[in-house]
């Protein structure tokens, strides 16, 4: 797995997964690299809650700093269309664009979305706009945010149409 933009394995890809693997989660590289702020690394969950500046404050992971609003707001949400690449290069596991991840463990086990405690404990609120049927999980080919304007049209556009109206 190459977690750097790297669409090929290789080793100046190896090199720089390793020396993202050692350093991602330090105060440098979460305040000096945005995209370290998304990286979650599988057997590294307790480094990744404590020091990751965005992404488990985006999720509500961190038990005792969950926020309300961040739920109640996405809860609101009229519609939410989730778009899985099935070429992601980007996304690693692809499964993320619909909130699947690995058990925390190890690059093992893929959980669906609805398996994760994200989804069971319902952190963000993504179970309930789930059980009301807001949560529209579509799949396209290609690489990550290759999206057709036909496919928008597709699988978007409705959505936005509904409010609209």
């Amino acid at each position: 797995m190459c977690v750097l933009f790297c669409v090929k394995s290789g080793p100046i890809c190896a090199i720089g997964e390793a020396l993202l693997k050692l350093e991602v989660y330090t105060d440098f590289v979460q305040d000096h690299i945005a995209p370290s702020g998304y990286i979650k690394i599988p057997g590294e969950i307790s480094k990744y809650l404590e020091h990751s500046k965005y992404l488990p404050k985006l999720n509500n992971e961190r038990p005792d700093e969950r926020n309300s609003t961040f739920k109640d707001r996405f809860t609101n949400l009229h519609n939410l269309v989730l778009v899985m690449f099935e070429s992601d290069t980007m996304l690693i596991p692809k499964e993320t664009a619909w909130f699947g991840y690995y058990e925390d463990e190890g690059f093992d086990t893929l959980l669906s979305a609805q398996q994760t405690k994200l989804y069971r404990e319902d952190w963000i609120g993504l179970k309930a706009l789930d059980a009301a049927g807001k949560v529209k999980f579509e799949s396209v080919l290609g690489d990550h945010l290759s999206i057709s304007d036909e496919e928008v049209v597709e699988f978007v556009v409705p959505y936005l149409m509904q409010n609209c109206m």
